[in-house]
């Protein structure tokens, strides 16, 4: 029997065991009867279920039965001694019917219990409640009887409430645990069966084994109080009805010890559950991580072969393989997880489980480092062709923007532009050299890329694949190659047009310098080449620097005429006609007979001066002293016609061809050698008048001599 089954029952209190004693140790069971009509059967259910606590021992000594009928009637007491006849008639050792104190004295003597003791089997008395302790120590009674024991009806039935479930739970939960770990020694067929092997128990064993013992530890705090006031015999904490004897405090004790054995058992057996369920879970991840990386992984990579013919078709590979890097990243954090839990495993040190552990370690290991290098193999090939493609577009750009400035017209302005042009064309010639250097490097290093993609393919024939990549590299390589090749030509071409336009300008330019030069030895001759000489040898110097002048001036404008006939045929070769050669030939012409009229004008001029003192000289080579020196008169004549016409030349222009005069030197130059002529002139004239009067000194002497012979 159950508290809880008829506990409203109990509360009434209709009887107890206080938990006191009889002078024989025998256990105190109290009916307190009160005024109202207390009913048989709960008396019966309530008497039936204490007598169950004690044990067989206890019982063995017997029970005293103080029923208290101050409160109620005679027939009411009668009935209740005549119950305990039936309910525990063996147990019963002495009933103390507690009576009024002015009150069923007569009835007494119509019934008397002790000549009943035969057939009632136990010995019924009649006491007063002050008299109660003849039989019963007062510290065994409790308050309502003089006593000194306490006695707390609700914390009991509280406390045996708890100590029911415990028994209950504890003896249901060892049951289970045994149960349980007995399975768990069973064969390994029995354990994989996941119906056996994952059974848990009713109950949660550390809140069982909690209030376990918390009802120990209060049985034992009240047996040890309780100790103290039995010892005092009096006052003080009275006897508590929890006792070893009513709660059976070995029977927890042994209930707790069995159930920490098999909880321990148990936590051993759940430890190596979860072990297994964890060892179980990993492996199957493991084989899930597998199974994928070397399923739809590997099949993902193996249909990614390609390089792509141009940026865009490789970025469209990159985006797709970078797609593939993220399914791959979900498996290899997986991956990182289960090693992480392996290596937490293995540092257990379970030498069943390390075998396992490490080839479960080796295997996802092996297969996630292939996969990876993998990925990371065709990362590299798509970056190199990737690299490859923009180097390829670039060369091709830079190539079509070359062909672009060599399809173009020439039109520079000079040959400064030229030169120019020219070190761009080199620049930009370099620069696809440069390009199609790298494009070289990078196609290499993505073939040598490819030449180890073999031992990366898992058996797979990639050999198709690759000649159709490889040949597109090659094919590319060699295209950009004939581009460029192209364009050298063409460059070459280029260059020589262009250097043959910086010669055209260079000789346009020259022979532009030479009609300058020409117009500066004609200036220079008008204006410093205007002394005429003070004697016939200065006159043959200035004759000689004046026939080299001429050939300068000869030599520059050959110079200038070979000039202008090397940019008529610079002008053929080009086929262009000539921008400046048709003005300078007319000016270097115009330049060059302005200065023939004026350097034989010039030369004209020196000559008559050379004649002029020539003749001068030889009239006044001789002394003034010998001035009777005859000389010919027509030496005289020739002098001064001479002179004249040296003088009136000198007063006279240069006229050109166009029209134009121009003058030898400024006016106060000519004065100055028309000065120094007369002067010469002057001294002849004297040494003309001197030799007339000489003549006529010898004709008048001749006459004398004449009249003197006749």
């Amino acid at each position: 029997m159950e508290a809880f089954k008829i506990l409203p029952v109990l509360k009434k209190k209709l009887a107890f065991l206080s938990g006191g004693k009889d002078r024989r140790s025998g256990l105190i069971l109290t009916i307190p009867l009160c005024t109202e009509q207390t009913s048989m059967e709960e008396l019966s259910a309530t008497l039936d279920y204490l007598l169950s606590i004690p044990s067989e021992k206890c019982k063995a000594r017997g029970f005293t039965v103080i029923v208290d009928g101050r409160k109620s009637q005679w027939n009411i007491v009668k009935t209740v001694v005549l119950m305990l006849q039936n309910v525990i008639p063996a147990e019963v050792s002495l009933v103390c019917v507690v009576k009024p104190d002015e009150f069923w004295d007569k009835k007494v003597t119509h019934f008397c219990f002790w000549k009943e003791k035969d057939r009632l089997g136990f010995e019924v008395i009649l006491v007063s409640a002050n008299k109660l302790t003849r039989y019963i120590e007062p510290c065994q009674l409790t308050d309502e009887f003089g006593g000194s024991l306490l006695y707390d009806h609700l914390d009991w039935l509280n406390k045996r409430l708890v100590f029911e479930k415990f028994t209950k739970e504890s003896t249901s939960l060892l049951d289970e645990l045994i149960v349980i770990n007995e399975n768990e020694k069973g064969s390994q067929a029995e354990k994989d069966r996941s119906s056996e092997s994952n059974v848990m128990p009713s109950f949660d064993p550390e809140t069982v084994l909690q209030t376990g013992h918390e009802l120990l530890s209060e049985l034992q705090q009240r047996r040890f109080n309780g100790s103290e006031g039995g010892g005092g015999g009096g006052g003080g904490t009275a006897w508590s009805p929890m006792d070893d004897e009513l709660l059976a405090q070995p029977q927890v004790m042994k209930l707790l010890d069995s159930l920490r054995e098999q909880y321990t058992k148990y936590q051993e057996v759940c430890r190596q559950r979860s072990k297994r369920s964890q060892l179980e879970e990993i492996q199957t991840k493991v084989m899930q991580v597998v199974n994928w990386l070397e399923g739809p992984g590997t099949e993902q990579l193996r249909t990614q072969w390609g390089i792509g013919d141009s940026i865009r078709a490789s970025q469209t590979l990159q985006q797709k393989h970078e797609e593939i890097e993220s399914q791959h990243s979900e498996w290899f954090a997986v991956y990182v997880e289960l090693n992480q839990q392996i290596a937490a495993l293995l540092s257990a040190g379970d030498e069943e489980d390390l075998m396992e552990l490490k080839g479960l370690q080796q295997q996802l290991s092996d297969v996630c480092y292939r996969q990876a290098s993998q990925l990371e193999f065709r990362q590299n090939i798509l970056q190199s062709a990737h690299e490859f493609h923009m180097t390829a577009q670039d060369l091709s750009q830079q190539l079509d923007g070359l062909l672009g400035m060599l399809c173009a017209d020439v039109t520079p302005a000079d040959g400064a532009a030229i030169q120019q042009t020219l070190k761009h064309l080199e620049e930009k010639l370099k620069s696809v050299e440069c390009a199609l250097q790298s494009l070289r490097e990078k196609g290499q290093v993505l073939l040598d890329q490819m030449s180890t993609q073999t031992s990366f393919s898992y058996g797979k024939d990639v050999s198709i694949e690759n000649k159709e990549n490889i040949d597109h590299i090659h094919s590319v390589m060699e295209d950009m190659q004939l581009r460029k090749q192209r364009c050298e030509d063409m460059v070459d071409v280029r260059r020589l047009k262009m250097l043959q336009m910086v010669q055209l300008f260079k000789c346009e330019e020259d022979a532009s310098q030479a009609v300058e030069w020409l117009g500066e030895l004609l200036d220079a001759l008008l204006k410093t080449h205007i002394r005429l000489g003070d004697d016939s040898q200065e006159t043959k110097v200035l004759l000689e620097k004046h026939k080299k002048f001429v050939d300068v001036a000869q030599s520059t404008y050959d110079y200038g005429r070979q000039l202008l006939q090397a940019t008529v045929v610079l002008c053929q070769s080009l086929r262009c006609t000539t921008r400046s050669s048709g003005d300078t030939l007319p000016r270097l012409n115009r330049v060059w007979k302005q200065f023939t009229v004026t350097s034989d004008e010039r030369q004209h001029r020196l000559e008559m001066a050379s004649a002029f003192h020539t003749a001068a000289v030889k009239i006044l080579r001789e002394s003034p002293e010998l001035a009777e020196l005859m000389v010919d008169m027509e030496a005289y004549e020739e002098v001064e016609t001479v002179g004249k016409g040296l003088l009136d030349r000198l007063t006279v222009p240069v006229i050109f061809p166009d029209g134009s005069e121009q003058f030898f030197g400024s006016p106060g130059d000519m004065a100055s050698s028309a000065e120094s002529i007369r002067e010469r002139m002057k001294l002849v004239e004297e040494k003309r008048f001197l030799q007339e009067e000489a003549e006529q000194r010898l004709d008048e002497e001749a006459l004398e001599v004449g009249a003197r012979e006749s």
